[in-house]
């Protein structure tokens, strides 16, 4: 687990935010980038790689969502608006932390909610890039995400960091919202990317077996400006393919200065 700066924020209702900060970056790009873990993640576990090289030109706040790891409240919850919750959590740490604009960046479920939030918060966001996230929960993604219970696949890491006792119970909450989420057409940000007018990037790997790639390019032709990059990977395309993914990173982040 690498050793970022890591603080804690007091946001309202009780959300108490335990968050990566690596600082300000003297002669780089003055707009911070937030990233978002994904499903039993940290910023640290999962992300540290993506975390360690942005660095150098980029101040980075990458936070535990509420619930997980040392964030509250505890134990996590999945209520079926989860993900908007997840999107309301990172508006009110940027308010905490001074921050009036950022580029966000996510991962897998932090992808989903990095999404949502620059779709109800457009004016926010410089730029957002996401992988394993593709905006909307079709029927295709029905039996892969039933497959998350009952949890067995987690670690004992994993299920000590975020205090899960019952990985059964845990997932099953997971997929009881997905399921509703699906039941109910799908729509995460699909719609809502509409009103995103700054670059869109979403990564894919060609063999992610739970996102299907037709829905990564329903919701990239609905954004504005929305792109697609499929990579020859799996579902964590940051680690399996990690050369690859910063150079489609790095290329969109000067793509976006240019055109500030």
């Amino acid at each position: 687990m690498s050793d970022f700066p890591a603080f804690f924020a007091e946001l309202p209702a009780d959300i108490r935010l335990h968050y990566v900060d690596t600082g300000e970056v003297k002669g780089g790009d003055d707009t911070p980038i937030l990233i978002l873990h994904g499903l039993v993640g940290t910023p640290q576990t999962e992300l540290a790689n993506v975390i360690d090289w942005l660095q150098a030109t980029y101040r980075v706040v990458a936070h535990t969502r509420r619930g997980y790891g040392l964030s509250e409240p505890k134990p996590r919850q999945f209520p079926v608006n989860f993900y908007h919750l997840d999107a309301d959590d990172v508006i009110a740490l940027m308010n905490v932390l001074g921050i009036r604009q950022a580029h966000i960046m996510g991962y897998s479920d932090g992808g989903e909610v990095a999404l949502i939030a620059a779709g109800k918060y457009p004016d926010r966001f410089k730029s957002v890039a996401v992988w394993g996230a593709v905006g909307y929960y079709g029927p295709a993604m029905r039996p892969v995400a039933q497959n998350v219970y009952p949890g067995t696949w987690m670690s004992e890491e994993e299920k000590a960091i975020h205090s899960i006792s019952d990985p059964a119970f845990f997932t099953l909450q997971w997929v009881q919202a997905v399921r509703y989420i699906i039941d109910s057409g799908g729509d995460l940000s699909a719609s809502l990317i509409r009103n995103c007018r700054v670059p869109v990037l979403l990564m894919l790997g060609e063999e992610d077996r739970l996102n299907p790639v037709e829905y990564a390019r329903k919701l990239a032709s609905n954004a504005p400006d929305g792109r697609v990059e499929l990579l020859p990977c799996g579902h964590a395309v940051h680690q399996e393919v990690e050369a690859e993914f910063k150079e489609i990173v790095g290329a969109f982040l000067a793509e976006v200065a240019g055109k500030s």
